[in-house]
């Protein structure tokens, strides 16, 4: 890699990691000097939740080019796992010890399960492997359903372990930062290459001597450990859990976001989460009217994505070129124009 691409992508990783920065801060200052609305508070953690949900899924669909519908399967066995362990751990440990610690084993347990459905499941591909992540998916929210000790289907009470939005805000924000960079850094390293070369072509990677099967698992694995942690941290915003939320139309709303925010997109599932999430808060107004409004934005969004002509005028107005434009030095005939 040259000299000149290794300082780009640094400075369009830079980019959007200070944005996401400056994003949180400025929503921080707000929550923590009581000038956010109440809407806005409760949407924060969910927000961010999605953000780490999408970008793990982006790199099994947008970097392996696998199709994974079962990403919701994987929260939800974080969350319910996290969330009984922060449940034990209520009456001696502070959240600040508690909450990373059951995030830390919600997302390794999750990524068990993600070791072994995708051991079998992975040996497929296209449509096959979609219906079979689908099927786990499926089985894991009705195995947490059936089971005594997560609550059955009244769901699990976690009144006792319930955070708001102030007491959840930094460890949301250093998941998604931990979610984000090393996901950009993972793209970029050559894993990510091999990564990718799989998903261009697995015959010409396997004869390179890439283990595809393996690659495929390491995958797997991270996207369920990011979705197993952001369960956990999810399930603390909630008074009460049901397995029931976590069925395959979660997954599909978070695969829809990574195909709006572009494949392989880390900058593009971010934005993608946010105003996905937003949408139906702001067209509340319009509650008649709400979901078709936002079937059509949908369809509007998948259209414009589609066109050549919207992928170059976002090239144009992207985060590196705005930031060339600010700190530009203006040339001789404009300074003598000025004049």
């Amino acid at each position: 890699m040259s000299k000149l691409r290794i300082r780009n992508l640094l400075n369009k990783n830079g980019l959007t990691l200070a944005a996401l920065v400056i994003a949180y801060a400025v929503v921080g200052i707000l929550v923590y000097t009581n000038h956010a609305s109440r809407q806005m508070s409760n949407m924060l953690i969910s927000i961010s939740a999605y953000i780490v949900m999408a970008v793990s899924l982006n790199l099994v669909v947008g970097l392996l080019g696998e199709l994974s519908l079962g990403h919701a399967g994987f929260m939800s066995v974080g969350l319910f796992s996290g969330c009984l362990l922060s449940i034990a751990l209520s009456g001696g440990l502070p959240l600040a010890l508690r909450l990373p610690l059951s995030m830390l084993v919600g997302g390794l347990v999750a990524a068990v399960f993600g070791f072994i459905i995708g051991l079998p499941a992975l040996r497929l591909k296209g449509d096959y492997l979609a219906i079979v992540t689908l099927a786990c998916g499926e089985i894991i929210k009705n195995l947490i359903t059936n089971l005594k000790f997560t609550g059955g289907a009244l769901g699990l009470n976690t009144g006792s372990i319930y955070s708001n939005t102030k007491d959840l805000l930094p460890f949301a924000f250093v998941l998604v930062l931990i979610t984000v960079i090393v996901m950009m850094n993972l793209k970029s390293s050559r894993y990510g290459r091999a990564i990718m070369a799989i998903r261009d072509n697995r015959i010409a990677a396997e004869s390179t001597g890439i283990n595809v099967t393996y690659f495929k698992l390491i995958v797997f694995m991270i996207a369920a450990f990011f979705a197993g942690a952001a369960g956990c941290l999810y399930g603390h915003s909630f008074a009460n859990v049901k397995p029931a939320t976590f069925d395959y139309n979660m997954s599909i709303e978070i695969l829809v976001i990574v195909v709006l925010g572009g494949m392989g997109s880390v900058r593009g599932s971010i934005i993608a989460a946010i105003l996905l999430q937003m949408l139906p808060e702001v067209l509340r107004d319009f509650s008649d009217f709400r979901m078709l409004a936002y079937s059509v934005l949908l369809i509007a969004i998948m259209l414009l994505n589609a066109s050549p002509r919207f992928a170059e005028l976002k090239g144009r107005i992207s985060l590196p070129n705005l930031f060339r434009f600010l700190t530009r030095k203006p040339s001789r005939k404009e300074a003598s124009a000025d004049e």
